[in-house]
C-alpha cells in the first residue's frame, strides 16, 4: 500500500483541565456531571451532536438493568418522568437529549460536539494529551485525568493500553480457536410510528406477555411478505402511543475498529429497515400506514476493546455473585451474548453458564487502566472477560460505572493523586452526596 509521510507540525494545546471525558454516552455524560458537580473543571469531548451516544444519536432510548440503580441514573429517570417522557423503560429520545444538555449546562462544565479523539500523549507512562480531530482541525487537550467513555476504547488504544477484543482463543466464551475474536454483531435501531398498539399487540412486549413469545410472532409477520430478518428475533419495544423502537437486524463479521466496517454494516442494515417497512405496509392492515420515522445517527456497537484495567470482571465473578470493597456498580443483568456468527445462530449464543448467574459488583478498580497512569474507562470498554462484558455493558450499568469515574477522577485532580491512589472512601462520600 503507497504511504505518504506527513510533515511534522505544531498542535494547539487548546485547553487545560481537570478531567477530560472521551465519548459522551450513558458513561460519558455521567462521568463528566460528576465529575464537574464534585468541584472539577471538566471537558467533555463528542464524535456527534448530542450527549447520550446509543440511547439518543443511536435512538436505543430503552434502559435495561435500572431498578437498583441510584443517584444520576435514577436522576435522569426521574427528571425524563416529569416531562412525562418515559413509558416503563422507553425514553422520548429528544426529552433525553434535552435534559441531559441541562444537566450538563447546570453543571457548568464544557462540551464539544463533532469532536472525535484521533491520538494520545503519554509522559512517564502517564496520559498528558488526548489529540482530536474537527472542523477546528487537529487539537490537543491536557488534563490531570482522562476517562475513556468511547465505548470501543479508542483513547486508551491510542495511549497504548493492551486490550482483548472478541471471543478468547480459550477461557471464557471460548468454543476454540477458530471462533477466536469473534465479536456480537451489530444493530441498527429505528423509530417508527403509524400502527395501533392494540392492533400488533402479538408482535411486541405489553402485559406481561413473554419476549420470545412476542419476537417469534413478528418474524413470522415478517415471512408473510418474503423476509426473514437477520435477527432471529426482531423486536418491537413500544414507546406510548403509535411510537416504537424496532431492533431487527444483525450485522456479522464486522469490527467496530475498522470505519469501512462500521460504513458497511451502516448501509446493510438501514437498508434491511426500508425492506421491513415497505415489505409491512403492503400486507395491508394492521400495517398498511406504518411508517419509518428515523434510523440511528450511529450504528448500535455491542463490542469494542476490552481495556485492560487493574482487575477484570470475570464470569466467575457472576457465578459467585461477587461483592467487592470498592464496588462502584451492582450489575443484575445476565449473560447476553448476541450470536457471534450467523453461521451458529442468527439469536443468541449464552453458553452453559446462562441463568447460573448472580447478581454481582463492578469494582472500582476495573475503570482503572493497568497500563497508563492518568487514564479511566467507565461503560463497555472497562477491564472485563467476553461473558461479563455481555452482562455489564447494558446502559443502566454504563451510567453507574460513568458517575463512579468521574467523582473518582474528580478527587484524583483536585488532590494532585492518581485515580489508584484515591481512597475509595472518599469516592463513597461523592457518590453518597450525589445520591442523597
Amino acid at each position: 500500500m503507497p504511504t505518504y509521510h506527513e510533515p511534522a507540525r505544531e498542535i494547539p494545546v487548546v485547553q487545560q483541565t481537570d478531567v477530560l471525558v472521551a465519548g459522551a454516552g450513558p458513561a460519558g455524560v455521567c462521568a463528566a456531571i460528576a465529575a464537574a458537580r464534585a468541584g472539577a473543571k471538566v471537558t467533555l469531548i463528542e464524535a456527534h451532536g448530542c450527549v447520550g451516544g446509543i440511547w439518543t444519536s443511536g435512538l436505543l432510548a430503552w434502559i435495561l438493568d435500572t431498578a437498583d440503580k441510584h443517584g444520576m441514573m435514577a436522576e435522569i429517570l426521574q427528571r425524563v418522568d416529569a416531562r412525562g417522557a418515559r413509558n416503563t423503560h422507553a425514553c422520548d429520545v429528544e426529552i433525553l437529549k434535552h435534559e441531559l444538555e441541562k444537566m450538563c449546562a447546570e453543571a457548568g462544565m464544557a462540551i464539544r460536539y463533532h469532536t472525535r479523539v484521533c491520538a494520545a500523549a503519554c509522559e512517564d507512562g502517564r496520559m498528558s494529551l488526548a489529540i482530536t480531530e474537527s472542523k477546528s482541525g487537529r487539537e490537543a487537550w491536557a488534563a490531570k485525568v482522562f476517562i475513556d467513555c468511547t465505548g470501543d476504547g479508542d483513547l486508551a488504544a491510542y495511549a497504548g493500553c493492551a486490550f482483548e477484543i472478541g471471543r478468547p482463543a480459550e477461557g471464557a466464551g471460548s468454543e476454540g480457536p477458530d471462533r477466536a475474536g469473534e465479536m456480537q454483531p451489530f444493530s441498527m435501531i429505528a423509530l417508527v410510528s403509524g400502527i395501533d398498539p392494540d392492533a400488533i399487540g402479538d408482535f411486541h412486549h405489553r402485559k406481561g406477555k413473554p419476549w420470545g413469545t412476542t419476537q417469534d410472532a413478528f418474524m413470522k409477520e415478517l415471512q408473510r411478505f418474503g423476509m426473514t430478518s437477520s435477527y432471529a428475533k426482531p423486536t418491537i419495544f413500544h414507546v406510548w402511543d403509535d411510537l416504537y423502537i424496532w431492533m431487527i437486524n444483525h450485522e456479522y463479521d464486522y469490527d467496530a475498529r475498522n470505519a469501512d466496517h462500521v460504513t458497511a454494516a451502516t448501509l446493510s442494515s438501514r437498508a434491511e429497515l426500508h425492506q421491513a417497512i415497505d415489505g409491512l405496509r403492503s400486507l395491508g392492515e394492521p400495517w398498511s400506514k406504518v411508517k419509518l420515522v428515523a434510523t440511528a445517527e450511529q450504528i448500535g456497537t455491542r463490542e469494542g476493546r476490552r481495556i485492560r484495567g487493574r482487575y477484570m470482571v470475570t464470569v466467575d465473578d457472576m457465578l459467585r455473585g461477587a461483592v467487592f470493597d470498592d464496588a462502584v456498580c451492582k450489575v443484575n443483568f445476565g449473560i447476553d451474548v448476541h450470536s457471534t456468527s450467523k453461521s451458529h445462530s442468527t439469536g443468541f449464543e449464552h453458553g452453559e453458564h446462562k441463568n447460573k448467574t448472580q447478581p454481582y459488583d463492578i469494582p472500582l478498580r476495573s475503570l482503572i487502566a493497568a497500563d497508563c497512569d492518568g487514564l479511566m474507562m467507565a461503560g463497555r470498554c472497562i477491564s472485563g472477560d467476553f461473558l461479563a462484558h455481555s452482562s455489564y455493558r447494558v446502559t443502566g450499568n454504563a451510567a453507574a460505572m460513568g458517575e463512579a469515574a468521574g467523582v473518582c477522577a474528580a478527587i484524583a485532580a483536585q488532590s494532585n493523586v492518581l485515580p489508584q491512589d484515591v481512597p475509595f472512601g472518599r469516592v463513597v462520600e461523592g457518590l453518597s452526596v450525589r445520591t442523597a
